[in-house]
């Protein structure tokens, strides 16, 4: 299958026609309208910071379900004994700023550049994206960011810079987005860390089922 080039005109190929490993089309731009035709598409960007914007739909999808949360005896202790406090959009610009330093294993660089710093500043300052926080007193400690839209969320990146910082905001705003009506999370590609927390793979065409209200 080949892997599609977009220009400035505005679209996308169907997800059907991603690559074994999802990437499905390179090139366009991280406009408010591109980014939100992707996220209503099922699709997301991913790319180093030296390359054109590189758009991904895998199959399977990570995905968590906030009913099928799971929350750790000792991080419910961490929760009770008031360990960190939880906020929501204090701080977006730092917390995506720390998430494209922070280091990870297996993980030379950071895929975050100035380019999606800037772009995802913009959605938020729209109203799109959000960022979950953990606080000790005034010191942002940990925290994830991603874009909510209808009754999903779509999550980007998480840091901590204290252990448990951004398990703690994680929980906290599964929680929250529950309390909401929303039904999914959508966590892109697995990672031990959230599949400890309950997320799960499924099918790329459930994954899009759910999401089709969101459909343009």
């Amino acid at each position: 299958m080949p892997v599609y080039m977009l220009d400035d005109t505005l679209w996308f190929p169907p997800v059907a026609e991603a690559m074994p490993d999802g990437l499905l089309a390179a090139g366009g731009d991280l406009s408010v309208e591109r980014l939100l035709l992707a996220y209503q598409s099922g699709i997301f960007p991913w790319y180093n910071e030296d390359e054109i914007p590189l758009w991904w739909s895998p199959d399977p999808r990570f995905v968590l379900f906030p009913d099928e949360l799971k929350v750790s005896k000792s991080m419910k202790q961490i929760i009770k004994r008031g360990d960190f406090e939880f906020g929501v959009n204090n701080d977006f610009v730092t917390v995506i700023s720390n998430c494209s330093t922070i280091k990870r294993d297996g993980q030379p660089g950071t895929w975050i550049s100035d380019e999606i710093i800037d772009a995802y500043t913009r959605l938020h300052e729209l109203g799109f994206a959000y960022s979950a926080e953990a606080w000790q007193g005034s010191e942002l400690v940990g925290g994830l960011y991603g874009v909510l839209l209808g009754n999903i969320f779509f999550g980007e990146s998480m840091f901590s810079r204290v252990s448990n910082a951004s398990k703690f905001a994680f929980i906290k705003w599964v929680e929250l987005l529950q309390a909401n009506g929303i039904i999914l999370i959508d966590c892109q590609v697995h990672t031990p860390h959230l599949e400890s927390l309950g997320a799960r793979m499924i099918e790329r065409e459930l994954f899009l089922e759910k999401i089709k209200p969101l459909n343009p």
